[in-house]
């Protein structure tokens, strides 16, 4: 959307433009995502998150 609130990870401020206008470096949205109750990539997200490591990172 193009009038979301954003906000700076540096100076933590809160403004509508891509590049924080104090400090100008690149600003964040701070809106969730959307949400889907058919979500598709449901599956591969938990597996991430639970992947266990590999022998070779030992």
């Amino acid at each position: 959307m193009k009038f979301q609130i954003r906000k700076c990870p540096d100076c933590k401020k809160y403004t509508l433009k891509d590049a924080c206008p104090h400090c100008n470096s690149k600003t964040n949205t701070v809106h969730p995502a959307k949400f889907s109750p058919d979500d598709k990539y449901a599956r591969y997200r938990i597996a991430d998150k639970f992947k266990e490591e590999s022998p070779s990172e030992i």
